[in-house]
């Protein structure tokens, strides 16, 4: 079920995707909405599971994790056993920070986090030691030219 929002609310979604940390007075000031207001919209789009969590983004290269590798897999496997085989290694392997079933040629693409090439390898290795796969292949970010956590409104 898709919740209507109004302009008030995208309004406020706008901010807190921008500073999760805003204050719910600096929302109301911003959207101009009694505080109390802002904050029933606030915990009614929580409730309802429009906002589904609030978090602290960081610098990969500050925290030690500055290549991105897009993870290219395809598997003549799609039953059900080897579905929750990938699921489970892929929930306990912290590198992964997004995974994607896809159309086309490919069967899913990852994107990964790591310290370096190395590094790479040995998520590599860790990860086909736990899933079977008809093909694997990496592709490494160069440059981001753009990221963004922001859903657009």
């Amino acid at each position: 079920m898709v919740e209507i929002i109004d302009k008030i609310d995208r309004a406020i979604l706008r901010l807190l995707q921008t500073d999760a940390a805003m204050s719910v007075d600096e929302i109301s000031g911003a959207v101009n909405l009694s505080r109390n207001a802002c904050w029933r919209r606030i915990k009614l789009m929580e409730q309802a599971g429009i906002i589904t969590g609030r978090v602290a983004l960081l610098d990969p290269e500050k925290v030690g994790v500055p290549l991105t590798a897009m993870v290219l897999i395809r598997t003549n496997a799609h039953d059900d056993k080897w579905l929750e085989q990938f699921q489970t290694a892929l929930r306990s392997l912290p590198e992964v920070v997004g995974a994607y079933r896809m159309t086309g040629d490919l069967d899913y693409v990852l994107r990964v986090r790591v310290a370096d090439v190395p590094a790479y390898d040995a998520f590599y290795k860790r990860l086909t030691s736990r899933i079977s796969v008809s093909d694997i292949s990496a592709s490494f970010v160069m440059e981001e030219i753009k990221e963004t956590t922001a859903v657009p409104l």
